[in-house]
């Protein structure tokens, strides 16, 4: 269980199998329900997302998919956009994409700094 311990504060991201093989390469030799059974016991688990926070709550609207039966035939037909921010030393900074379906390129392609700088 120290082994186990150990390795989950250096990669709190791993589940049972990648733990069981991290501790193989170890010369630890455990099944896959060992592991499962003794961090169920330790009360630890991955911080990875799970699929219960990607469920939507029942009383959001759902929008329909306009382009479902839409072909893309020519530039400047359907555009589409993202935005992001990087996590930086001093803060973050957002990064915004704006992008042509037909011809898949950002024409259109700036970061903005949160700060102001």
């Amino acid at each position: 269980m120290r082994c186990i311990d150990l390795e989950y504060l250096s990669i709190p991201f791993y589940g049972t199998r990648q733990m069981r093989d991290v501790l193989r390469r170890g010369d630890i030799k455990l099944t896959t329900k060992r592991v499962q059974r003794l961090i169920r016991k330790m009360g630890i688990q991955s911080i990875a997302p799970k699929t219960e926070y990607q469920q939507a709550h029942p009383q959001n609207k759902i929008y329909p998919y306009l382009l479902r039966n839409f072909d893309v035939t020519k530039a400047d037909q359907v555009w589409c956009s993202d935005l992001t921010y990087i996590r930086l030393a001093g803060g973050f900074v957002y990064l915004t994409a704006v992008m042509d379906w037909h011809s898949r390129t950002c024409p259109l392609l700036g970061d903005f700094d949160h700060h102001g700088q």
